[in-house]
């Protein structure tokens, strides 16, 4: 399988995950803030941190899960960049479906070009490199909210997440290669 099918594959089993989250909750997570968004990426990176460095954990989710939740994240820190507060709080299941593709399709052209010019340098990196990363990603959004939403010369928030979301997909294509682990 090619870097393209897998990142297909890692993503279609988050989208699941969400879609059918969709289904259970409805679209409650459109009352998060973008430093919500970004806690919740920090709390499950930071969990995956501790379980590597501590070699153990005491509940189920693995470390998978883990990196799932982060990439679904990172979509919802996406559409709620797009969709202004005062719309909408409760997005019908298609529209959410249609937004889930259009920033999953947007993350993986991004990941293409930069496979192109890294010549996926990522297939050599450790998965504590990966959570260093999104921690690091989170650390920069968070700045930029302070700096209420203006950078100088760095990216914006948007382009942290979709580096988040493209982190996540290799970490989930790297422990289904074998090369990392998945559980302690």
């Amino acid at each position: 399988m090619n870097t393209n099918q897998q990142y297909d594959q890692a993503v279609e089993g988050c989208k699941i995950i969400f879609l059918q989250k969709t289904k259970d909750y409805g679209t409650s997570w459109r009352v998060y803030r973008t430093i919500s968004v970004a806690d919740q990426i920090y709390i499950k990176a930071k969990r995956i941190r501790t379980i590597q460095e501590a070699g153990t954990q005491k509940i189920g989710d693995d470390i998978i899960s883990e990196f799932k939740g982060i990439l679904n994240y990172g979509i919802i820190g996406l559409i709620q960049l797009d969709i202004h507060d005062d719309e909408l709080e409760d997005l019908d299941y298609e529209t959410v479906e249609k937004l889930y593709t259009e920033k999953v399709s947007i993350a993986k052209k991004l990941m293409l070009d930069k496979n192109h010019d890294y010549g996926e340098a990522w297939r050599e990196m450790s998965q504590e490199s990966f959570v260093d990363l999104i921690l690091a990603k989170i650390l920069r959004i968070k700045q930029i909210l302070v700096n209420k939403g203006k950078t100088i010369i760095s990216e914006g928030i948007d382009a942290n997440f979709y580096d988040i979301i493209n982190y996540a997909v290799f970490g989930l294509i790297l422990i289904d290669e074998e090369v990392h682990k998945s559980t302690v």
